[in-house]
């Protein structure tokens, strides 16, 4: 929380660095754990996104709702020009959405931009005067999103709100009050989920804002929701994994005694990945919630993981960007950082792409490893994709960049 702050006050005195926070944790061991008594589930696989969508190439963090973060936009690959670039004068923690036009970006200061992907001009502005420390989400021509209350936003709220705008014009067709919120919304099925920190998980009708069903988890969320297999899957500041029907709400499994969670779960081929702060990577049952593998890490996992090709691609506190294998928890392959790593990764056209505390974002392939590129800004989830551009989150900038000409 502090080092978030710290941040925010950085960008607006437009001075100094952010300081950076570590962890003395074991050195990095993979520790596979014996599996169920059963056989893992067979499973449909959740719909991934398979390039980009030309109505909507970005609806949510993580791109889908499964939160894998892997797009194959082949054409969209390093070396690239810079288009345009937008100045937030606030933190950007987490990568904004595209869709209908426009990019949505939502900034640590409670302001959400609808940007031109053409220009980066602003089409519309909404301040929430509170804090924004989540991405928005698209569907059905409307974008959700979800604040947070804070004494750094100048207010003396202690609540949170979800709120529901005109994609075009920014125009508000519905809001609720709901706990402070650092969840990403996610939207399925005529349902938009979200989750705060009284430990609440909430499902509301899209269209009208009514509240469909609300489920208790007993301890504070900080992560998203994710959806797969008619299921949403979400952990909590218990160390506890769970997994609610997406209709109905009902408990439908629930894993205990990982630490806590704020890293969003990725689920895919019947696995559900998320990091700890406890420094490790987990893969559970989707189906009935057993461990299957653990890995771990000398630091923080504060990461949300990125699915790519069966591997599991996610960062740590301890400098370190891992590829293990979606199956086992192998490490595949490591890059070692200039400095510890909270956002999540995405991958696009084959490239990963993360960024550091030392303000520094990274593009590697992602099936070795080896750099691409670097640039000299980043601090959280850096890169998404749309409409033929790839938009770079710095710290409190964000750049659209194209691809060279060859």
């Amino acid at each position: 929380m502090a080092r978030r702050l710290a941040a925010a006050g950085l960008i607006a005195a437009a001075a100094g660095a952010v300081a950076s926070c570590g962890s003395s944790r074991p050195q990095t061991t993979s520790t596979p754990v014996p599996p169920p008594t059963q056989p893992p589930p067979t499973v449909t696989q959740p719909t991934k996104t398979p390039g980009l969508n030309a109505s909507v190439p970005w609806p949510t963090y993580g791109a889908d709702n499964a939160r894998l973060r892997a797009v194959a936009a082949s054409r969209l690959r390093p070396p690239f020009r810079r288009v345009w670039t937008f100045h937030g004068r606030a933190l950007l923690e987490f990568p904004p959405v595209v869709g209908y036009g426009s990019v949505f970006e939502e900034a640590f200061d409670g302001r959400l931009y609808a940007l031109d992907p053409a220009s980066g001009r602003v089409r519309w502005r909404y301040n929430a005067h509170r804090c924004g420390w989540s991405s928005p989400a698209l569907a059905d021509h409307l974008l959700f999103a979800a604040f947070i209350a804070h004494s750094s936003c100048r207010s003396r709220l202690r609540n949170g709100e979800l709120l529901a705008f005109s994609a075009a014009t920014g125009h508000i067709r519905w809001r609720k009050a709901i706990g402070p919120s650092e969840s990403s919304p996610l939207v399925a099925n005529g349902l938009v989920y979200t989750a705060d920190q009284t430990g609440r998980v909430y499902a509301f009708a899209a269209r009208t804002g009514r509240l469909r069903w609300s489920f208790d988890t007993g301890a504070p969320i900080k992560a998203s929701p994710s959806l797969a297999y008619g299921r949403i899957y979400i952990g909590n500041y218990a160390g506890e994994m769970l997994a609610l029907g997406a209709q109905s709400g009902r408990l439908l499994w629930r894993s205990v005694g990982f630490g806590n969670f704020y890293s969003t779960a990725a689920v895919n081929a019947g696995r559900v990945y998320v990091g700890s702060v406890d420094g490790h990577v987990y893969a559970f049952s989707a189906t009935s919630g057993d461990l299957l593998w653990s890995f771990g890490t000398g630091g923080y996992v504060y990461a949300s993981p990125a699915v790519w090709r069966s591997r599991v691609l996610v960062g740590s506190y301890d400098h370190a960007f891992y590829a293990l294998d979606g199956a086992t928890g192998a490490l595949r392959w490591s890059f070692h950082a200039n400095a510890p790593i909270s956002g999540a990764a995405s991958v696009i056209g084959g490239i990963a792409y993360f960024s550091t505390f030392g303000h520094r974002t990274y593009a590697l392939a992602a099936g070795t490893g080896d750099v691409v590129r670097e640039w000299a800004d980043g601090e959280y989830s850096p890169a998404v994709a749309g409409y033929g551009r790839l938009y770079l989150v710095g710290l409190g900038r964000l750049y659209a960049l194209a691809p060279r000409p060859s």
